[in-house]
């Protein structure tokens, strides 16, 4: 099976994991050498059965590691970052959208004006690698910020990324009740609208500002805790459909 993107995805796929190319092929049972060659592009003509090897070893789809239809298992990586000072902001924010840097990986960061200012002095000379929004222009409305994240991951997907990464910071001074449901509902629904999707995205949440439920909400919404440099799996997120029709 013949791919263009084939190298690009692999390689993706395995940077994701931590792993080198011997640790990849020792878990797909293929030779180090035959590894190198595709992510090097030298090897495009890839057997099904050496695709199926690393798909299964990397834990995604063949469809992915080509470039072409839906991925199954989900790739989506949702991570809530509960911080009480603009430190542990930092702490969390900065490595994450510089690791996508380092792996040129398309970077997003949609969050307030302050905190643009903030991490443009981070970051230096590698913020002009990262798009930055304010909430205030791209939080409308839940269906506007959907249709506004797919669009930006289309159009990086599309333009050869094997993997993009956002901050999505949530906007809840001044909404009504009504308007905190909603936006919580969207939290979730995004576990569904992006599952086939290679993103990542951290979704900070201020606990000095937001209220007791908000936060809990949060939690529920995100399947993985994000904490400095640190994840861990979240005990408390409920599956997406789960929560949705709950309530």
């Amino acid at each position: 099976m013949t791919s263009s993107r084939i190298g690009e995805t692999l390689r993706a796929a395995r940077v994701r994991l931590g792993w080198s190319r011997e640790a990849l092929a020792y878990h797909a049972g293929m030779s180090w050498a035959a590894i190198a060659q595709i992510e090097s592009g030298r090897r495009q003509d890839v057997r099904l059965s050496s695709l199926t090897a690393l798909a299964t070893a990397l834990s995604v789809s063949v469809d992915y590691l080509i470039g072409a239809g839906p991925i199954s298992p989900p790739l989506l990586e949702h991570l809530v970052l509960a911080y009480g000072s603009e430190d542990e902001f930092l702490a969390t924010a900065v490595p994450f959208l510089a690791q996508g840097i380092e792996r040129s990986e398309p970077a997003l960061a949609v969050t307030s004006a302050a905190h643009i200012e903030l991490l443009r002095v981070s970051l230096g000379a590698d913020a002009g690698h990262v798009v930055f929004a304010d909430s205030v222009g791209w939080l409308t409305s839940p269906n506007a910020a959907l249709d506004r994240y797919r669009a930006w991951v289309k159009q990086e997907i599309d333009a050869g990324a094997s993997w993009v990464r956002i901050l999505g910071e949530p906007i809840w001074a001044g909404r009504s009740d009504a308007e905190i449901i909603a936006w919580t509902r969207f939290e979730s629904l995004f576990n569904l609208a992006f599952a086939s999707t290679p993103i990542s995205v951290v979704c900070p949440y201020d606990t000095r500002a937001l209220s007791a439920d908000v936060v809990a909400n949060a939690f529920r919404t995100h399947p993985v805790i994000a904490h400095g440099t640190h994840v861990a799996e979240n005990p408390e997120y409920r599956e997406a459909e789960q929560f949705l029709l709950s309530g």
